[in-house]
């Protein structure tokens, strides 16, 4: 069946998702790069530092910072696969036939990323934490890090995996119905 995107908010949920997908596979691409980068010329960047904020600062926290960088890869990737998903039911609405198991199987597959990302930001955010009361003594800096609990992200989690039950059930019925015909 071919998709029909006539309804506007099929298509800007289809162009949203590709351009998420897009923008989490950069971050992954510039996260990817910084390893190597941090790592291999961390002695160049602690003489650069330390000639300027030699009084203030210890050396880059590097391994801190290099896990930092590989878990935000984690959690990137896991966003960007939750986009493909999204993308994947969406389709399935323009082509007027949403109630399939598939669907069912995404929407749980969601819900599932989304807790994975969830879980991950606990770490996440403690290397974030390391590495920002580093980069505070450098002189003007100023770096927020927000560790708090995302309780809308675990609604989300909630409510994919509620709305998995929903259309497991409405393909349920809808076989059923089609075996009656």
């Amino acid at each position: 069946m071919k998709e029909q995107f006539n309804d506007p908010l099929l298509l800007a949920g289809k162009v949203l998702t590709i351009f998420m997908q897009g923008v989490m596979a950069l971050a992954a691409i510039v996260l990817a790069i910084m390893i190597p980068v941090v790592i291999f010329f961390e002695n160049a960047i602690n003489t650069e530092i330390s000639a300027e904020h030699a009084e203030t600062l210890s050396n880059l926290p590097t391994l801190p910072l290099v896990g930092l960088f590989a878990l935000s890869i984690v959690a990137v990737a896991l966003v960007f696969l939750f986009f493909g998903k999204l993308r994947a039911v969406i389709g399935t609405v323009g082509e007027r036939d949403p109630f399939v198991p598939e669907n069912a199987d995404r929407l749980s597959v969601m819900a599932w990323l989304l807790l994975g990302v969830q879980l991950l930001m606990i770490p996440i955010a403690a290397l974030g934490l390391i590495v920002s009361e580093w980069a505070v003594r450098i002189e003007g800096t100023s770096l927020k890090i927000d560790a708090g609990l995302d309780l809308t992200g675990i609604l989300m989690v909630i409510v994919l995996f509620i709305l998995a039950r929903v259309f497991k059930h409405g393909a349920a019925m809808r076989e059923d119905l089609e075996g009656t015909v």
